[in-house]
């Protein structure tokens, strides 16, 4: 019978081991650049002398106006944050963010949103799950425990409005009654 002496395992592959795992992380390797067919560049000083194009017709007036506003909506809006961490769940869906980072699910996007508040502190946590069995945490510093209350309240009023769990709402039984 023959026996390896070492380690059975293979190496691993991926991002956490390759940066160039992910295609335009890296620079290309030097290989593949020389191969690659040159494109036309354009420098900094060619894409100044060169005046954009202006748009025309329709695009031409939402041009001039700016990006088109949205519209705000009827129903109700959760909003929290704190110096860092904020949170807002609205028609659109949940919104996440946390110093630089930010992330974002539509209603049909989430499996379920728990909230807790600690029995001691004034810290608010708000977990998204995905159907995939992903959560996202978020904790919020509130300026007072009465706060939590508020906050409560205002996504269960947007979750009422907003968010469909799947589950068929159980209908009512007509009892049968045979003569």
């Amino acid at each position: 019978m023959e026996q390896r002496i070492g380690s059975s395992s293979q190496p691993l592959e991926g991002a956490g081991f390759d940066p160039a795992y992910i295609p335009g992380l890296t620079s290309p390797v030097s290989g593949e650049a020389e191969s690659a067919p040159e494109k036309a560049e354009v420098t900094a000083e060619e894409a100044v002398e060169k005046p954009a194009e202006e748009p025309t017709g329709e695009n031409a007036e939402e041009a001039a106006d700016g990006p088109a506003e949205e519209v705000a909506p009827d129903g109700p809006v959760f909003e929290a944050s704190d110096r860092r961490a904020r949170v807002v769940a609205d028609h659109q869906g949940v919104r996440l963010s946390l110093d630089d980072q930010a992330c974002e699910f539509r209603w049909d996007e989430i499996g379920a949103i728990e909230t807790e508040t600690p029995r001691f502190g004034k810290r608010y946590t708000l977990t998204v799950h995905t159907p995939d069995r992903r959560w996202y945490p978020i904790e919020i510093e509130a300026a007072s425990r009465s706060e939590f209350a508020e906050w409560d309240q205002q996504l269960d009023a947007v979750m009422d409005k907003y968010f469909e769990d799947g589950t068929p709402e159980p209908a009512e039984e007509e009892s049968e009654e045979t003569p």
